[in-house]
Parts: structure tokens; sequence; C-alpha cells
């Protein structure tokens, strides 16, 4: 299946963008409209932590282990979901690149291995998981902006 990309420009630097999304804690504040029970493991931010999530998204409820599988401070983060069972893999890819007046914030989902059903259905989880994420973005700016005026 072809990934899905979105992504947003924010006023904050590239560094604090990552520094935010670096926390898998704060995750939960911009992607709890479909991913619930967010339960923790590892450490709290970096390479090797997780999350395990109960994702809802087009009427179906699975499963989800997050966790992040390389880091290059202040630019991508890159993660690792498994759901499914298993049968569904894919890689999400946090990108920070600076851009006028502070950073552009991409998100890239890509399928490593997805269920007969999703490949069959492409076209309508592509465009599921791109309005998801989009939503994703502008929570995201929000929060990076609350979270910036409280620091």
């Amino acid at each position: 299946m072809e990934p899905v990309t979105v992504s947003i420009d924010v006023p904050q630097k590239p560094v604090q963008v990552y520094d935010f999304l670096d926390v898998m804690a704060h995750h939960e504040r911009f992607t709890d409209h479909y991913m619930t029970n967010w339960r923790y493991s590892g450490p709290d931010r970096g390479v090797g932590s997780r999350a395990e999530v109960t994702a809802a998204l087009g009427g179906v409820r699975t499963d989800v282990t997050i966790e992040v599988v390389e880091a290059e401070a202040p630019r991508s983060i890159v993660e690792r979901n498994v759901s499914a069972g298993g049968r569904r893999v894919a890689r999400g890819v946090y990108t920070v690149e600076p851009a006028a007046g502070g950073s552009r914030v991409s998100f890239t989902y890509a399928w490593e291995r997805a269920p007969l059903a999703d490949r069959l259905l492409a076209p309508v989880v592509r465009a599921t998981m791109r309005r998801a994420n989009r939503t994703v973005m502008r929570r995201l700016a929000a929060e990076l902006t609350a979270h910036t005026a409280a620091a």
C-alpha cells in the first residue's frame, strides 16, 4: 500500500517541536480522538519508548503497539506500529524541518505488512488514515502552542 503523508506549519522552532514529540506520553494529547487506553513502557522518551493503545478508525477497533525505533534530534522520530495480531506492521515517521517563521512537521504512515482486507480496501483505508492524521496535525499544532506557552 502507498504511504500517507500529512504536514502542518507551526511557529515553534524545530528543537521545540522535536522535544515535544520525543516524549511518548505527549502523543496521547493530540491522538486521543482515535487512540485511547494509552499504556506506556520503556523510557519516557527516545528509542525504546513504547505505548500500547486501542485505535478506533472506520468502525474498527484494534490494539496497537507503538515503539520508537529510531530518533535523530531535532529532525526525525521513527515509530514501529504493530496491530491486528501482528498482521499489520507499519512505520510512522515524524519529520521536523525549519520553515519560514517556525517549522514544518510531517507525518508519514507507511505499511510494511497489511491484512488482506486493508489491501483490498486500500483507497478507503488510506483516505481514512489521511483524514485522521490531518486532525492529528491540527491538534498537534494546538498542543505545541499550549505547551510552549506554559514553558
